[in-house]
């Protein structure tokens, strides 16, 4: 399929409410629209995962990241300038999204998308797009498409087409907690 048509039925599909397999910078990914409550809900069930458990956002670029919580600390501008590799962030004071992505503590972890397929997926939702890993919560890990479950492809609304093929094995990203103190907590 065009990598064009792929990426407008995938954004349609999370315009109305849907669920899409998709690539990332990282590994294959489970995602909706992370404004949608009803839609964040669905995922929890298809990964059979608790609430408490949080699921990151992506977004297309970082100056983004500031619409989503009341403050950015500086010292994540930094850690995005001068990251090699993909790094999600885990910020305090969340809005603007599902209040199911935001921990009881009122964090969130957003990252900011390297790959460009999954960016032009963000840039014309013109949302931020929950990114959690396609697997059943416990499970490892499916670092390519074909070790995604037959369970997990049953029950999304649109499977991209882009990099089913990939032999290459995907790697989550680099995880860091920020405080509101500006304090630095690498969680993987």
């Amino acid at each position: 399929m065009n990598c064009e048509i792929d990426i407008k039925q995938a954004v349609e599909c999370l315009r109305n409410g849907g669920i899409i397999l998709y690539p990332t910078d990282t590994v294959w990914g489970i995602g909706c629209d992370a404004t949608n409550e009803e839609a964040v809900r669905r995922i929890y069930e298809i990964k059979q995962r608790e609430d408490a458990k949080s699921m990151l956002c992506l977004v297309d670029k970082a100056d983004r990241i500031q619409r989503y919580f009341r403050e950015v600390p500086d010292v994540a501008w930094d850690i995005l300038d001068n990251a090699t590799s993909p790094v999600t962030l885990i910020l305090d004071e969340a809005n603007g999204v599902a209040p199911s992505l935001i921990g009881e503590d009122g964090s969130l972890g957003i990252r900011v998308t390297r790959d460009q397929f999954s960016r032009d997926i963000c840039y014309r939702l013109q949302k931020p797009l929950v990114s959690t890993s396609a697997n059943i919560s416990g499970e490892p890990t499916a670092r390519t498409f074909r070790e995604i479950s037959e369970e997990i492809k049953s029950k999304v609304d649109y499977i991209c087409s882009f990099r089913r093929g990939d032999n290459i094995p995907g790697t989550p990203s680099r995880i860091i907690k920020l405080g509101k103190d500006s304090s630095v907590k690498i969680i993987r």
